[in-house]
């Protein structure tokens, strides 16, 4: 049984065999925790996820999909990129949400990774809103069929970390 736990800080300080990243699609870089894993990481984190768009992802990355790189200079041993839906009132998108998760858990079980810390996706620029997007992590994590030992939820805000805490089983 996975062990789910929460901390408030910063996810490119964690140290643990995997952290996952809130991609973008291109897997180039962006804003938030897309831009501070790759700034955090540095080059080698960026020179991997061009060579996968050189060969294996040459659209990049589908949304819900997750592959993984190098974590360059972070504590971590890989980066799991993996791509959050954009939020829509008119559209259930909750299954590419979970499928956020459960994927990169299923390629954190290819790397035999034992602990993986993950942000919260898709609720910064992508727009979901923090209840149901912890509500969608939380079902998707504890529903998950994985090796992974503990998943650590970290949250760079003080309340959405709290939040969180009060939302798991």
């Amino acid at each position: 049984m996975t062990l789910i736990d929460v901390v408030h800080g910063d996810i490119t300080a964690q140290r643990v065999d995997a952290i996952v990243n809130a991609a973008k699609s291109s897997l180039l870089g962006g804003g938030g925790v897309d831009g501070a894993i790759h700034h955090a990481g540095g080059p080698e984190i960026l020179a991997a996820c061009k060579a996968l768009r050189a060969t294996t992802l040459p659209n990049g990355l589908d949304v819900g999909a997750a592959v993984a790189t190098t974590a360059g200079k972070l504590p971590a041993r890989w980066v799991i990129h993996t791509v959050g839906p954009l939020y829509s009132p008119h559209e259930d998108r909750s299954h590419l949400l979970r499928s956020a998760y459960t994927r990169s858990l299923s390629v954190a079980d290819t790397l035999r990774a034992r602990t993986v810390a993950f942000p919260l996706i898709s609720a910064g620029a992508y727009g979901w809103p923090r209840e149901d997007a912890i509500r969608q992590a939380v079902t998707a994590l504890t529903s998950a069929r994985t090796a992974v030992e503990i998943v650590t939820l970290v949250a760079y805000d003080r309340s959405v970390a709290e939040l969180m805490r009060r939302s798991l089983p």
